[in-house]
């Protein structure tokens, strides 16, 4: 499989679409996770790209996980098992330090790898029918690898995090909404379409506030109140007398919804 079949990239708009590419099953390839870390740099960099929609090929699976027939190879592209793993942590960082939001959109498997990466991103919607989230590595006799056991900890908390890992549990939609773990469930006939609605709907707020908030989020689950409070203040001077925060503070005024197509300076 070639880097261009693994991982296709399309745009609507100031939405970019992201497509794992192994369709039924959407494995996460070593060529899907090598055009990954190329293309998150330059899609932050990319002031035209506002949101993200992260998706499996086709309607049936979001992703089982990694291909385990790829973990020798995987072994000699980045030197040790240590050195694989650790590209994934590397990755699953530059999404979630991405100043556009992402949006993992889950169906049917989104197992193991298939789940660690929508936990990076910055929102997770799924499909109301025949979807099942979980994190299984126990029953290959191992730990998640990618950052699943702290991720899922920090979204639906220690209880729920050791109940579904230690029972290799595969949990339903709803259940993943009731948790938190999941933003939204959508009927399956609608979810690739809504997703990207969602996308546009981020893609329409001002996208400096908007980086600013995903900063100050951070800050505020991974630092001490006064550095996260501080993170915060930062983002509000960096979009005061913007052409956005003029925009906005005009339109509340005429009461009339902001337009933030424009450049923020």
């Amino acid at each position: 499989m070639t880097d261009k079949q693994a991982l296709l990239l399309e745009r609507d708009g100031s939405v970019a679409i992201i497509t794992n590419n192994d369709p039924p099953r959407n494995r996460m390839t070593l060529d899907f996770f090598d055009r990954l870390e190329e293309l998150i740099p330059e899609l932050g960099k990319d002031p035209s790209v506002r949101a993200i929609v992260l998706r499996g090929a086709g309607t049936d699976h979001f992703s089982v996980g990694m291909n385990l027939k790829q973990i020798g190879e995987g072994i000699q592209r980045q030197g040790s098992i240590d050195g694989l793993f650790d590209q994934r942590l590397r990755v699953l960082a530059m999404i979630e330090a991405l100043p556009q939001p992402v949006i993992a959109v889950l169906c049917g498997y989104c197992l193991g790898g298939g789940l660690e990466l929508p936990l990076a991103c910055h929102f997770r919607v799924a499909a109301a029918d025949g979807t099942q989230i979980g994190l299984p590595e126990l029953d290959l006799g191992t730990v998640p690898a990618w950052g699943g056991t702290v991720r899922l900890t920090r979204v639906v908390g220690r209880a729920h995090a050791l109940d579904i890992i230690l029972r290799a549990k595969k949990i339903s939609a709803e259940y993943a909404l009731r948790i938190g773990l999941v933003h939204e469930v959508w009927p399956n006939s609608e979810l690739q379409r809504r997703a990207v609605e969602f996308a546009h709907e981020l893609a329409a707020m001002p996208p400096r506030a908007v980086a600013g908030v995903i900063r100050s989020v951070a800050a505020a689950e991974n630092q001490p109140l006064e550095d996260a409070l501080a993170q915060e203040r930062r983002a509000v001077h960096e979009t005061m007398g913007s052409r956005h925060q003029m925009e906005g503070m005009r339109a509340f005024m005429e009461k009339r919804r902001p337009d933030f197509t424009t450049d923020p300076e």
